[in-house]
């Protein structure tokens, strides 16, 4: 039986899933509907080489942690299971695309977009670390562009492949890749096969992130074994890029150092400094003029939009919560520049608008 239909089976009538939307070594991606709540999410199911070599019941109970976190740049993991002896999990589909997608679409970030991607990514940072959950695989596919903002996705799933391998099948589940993250972004000690790492090896492949963002590439390339043996001992070339300030090229080398203790010891110090960049140089002033306009756009358009919806649905009680609390509530987090109170609260006026 096909993997979709098979998916379909197990998920049973609350779900509708849809088409393929790819995947990687990983897993496949499917796109379903969740019927009760009538939204749309993500069903990534793990690759049959993957799943044999780990732990199913290990694997879910390892993700539970990830699936704990609740902050506005996290694409939150929402369920998990098991399908034809093929574990899965499910998240909030998110219109946009990936850092990877725009990346690869040709075309330099602008300083103002590589600073607000990075300022998304470590405030994302910051809040898994202080729950305990280090993320492992931090690249631009994992990094979403939605609404002006970055949501990182795959929080804990690398981890917890990890710890439910099978003995007997690590060198599977190294070759698939998924055990350590992937070369281009893997810090030193990952590259080493350092089972001590911690969360500085997300501040490391947060440097790898955004040195390709601003070097249009990523520090050191070639085949997987020579990248590896780069991250260890090669210095990163310089940046050869005019219009990035000096700041921010300090900012990116820190996170690139060779040895965890000398780079940031936390992603909120990192942050910090981030948003010092920003505040000296000015390099976000547009960028944060032009989220708090988007926002601002989505919450009158919403307002008059959800109205015509509602007609003759009888839902009230949302119309009432939406037009008299969210919306204004919106309105003020964009005229206070706090993006992330506003991008939560437009993510549940969207969980309970009619479809």
């Amino acid at each position: 039986m096909p993997l979709r239909e098979q998916l379909q089976s197990t998920l049973g009538d609350g779900y509708v899933v849809g088409r393929e939307l790819g995947g990687g070594g990983m897993s496949r991606v499917f796109l379903a509907e969740e019927v009760r709540l009538g939204r749309t999410v993500v069903v990534k199911v793990l690759a049959p080489e993957l799943a044999g070599a780990i732990s199913a019941e290990r694997f879910e109970r390892e993700i539970r942690v990830a699936a704990s976190l609740q902050q506005a740049n996290i694409v939150p993991l929402l369920t998990a299971g098991d399908t034809a002896g093929l574990p899965y999990f499910t998240m909030p589909y998110v219109e946009g695309q990936s850092l990877r997608t725009r990346l690869a679409s040709g075309g330099t970030l602008s300083i103002g977009e590589c600073v607000s991607v990075m300022r998304d990514v470590a405030r994302a940072l910051g809040y898994a670390h202080e729950h305990g959950v280090v993320h492992r695989d931090i690249k631009p596919d994992n990094v979403l562009l939605s609404r002006g903002a970055a949501e990182v996705t795959d929080f804990g799933i690398a981890k917890a492949l990890d710890a439910a391998r099978l003995p007997q099948d690590s060198h599977t589940l190294t070759q698939v890749g998924s055990s350590i993250g992937t070369p281009a972004y893997m810090s030193p000690e990952q590259a080493a096969g350092d089972p001590e790492l911690d969360h500085r090896a997300d501040i490391y492949a947060l440097g790898v992130l955004a040195y390709e963002m601003l070097a249009s590439g990523p520090p050191f390339a070639g085949t997987p074994q020579a990248v590896m043996a780069a991250q260890v001992s090669a210095a990163p070339p310089p940046i050869a890029r005019d219009d990035v300030p000096p700041a921010l090229r300090r900012i990116v080398m820190k996170c690139l150092a060779k040895d965890p203790a000398h780079r940031y010891q936390s992603a909120d110090e990192l942050l910090g400094e981030i948003e010092a960049v920003a505040t000296t140089s000015g390099t976000l002033q547009s960028t944060i003029r032009a989220r708090r306009g988007r926002v601002l756009a989505w919450a009158g358009a919403a307002a008059g939009i959800l109205a015509l919806a509602w007609v003759g649905t009888g839902t009230m009680r949302h119309q009432r919560w939406v037009r008299g609390e969210a919306i204004p509530r919106i309105k003020q987090h964009a005229e206070l520049a706090h993006y992330d109170s506003a991008w939560m609260l437009m993510r549940q006026v969207q969980e309970v608008a009619p479809k």
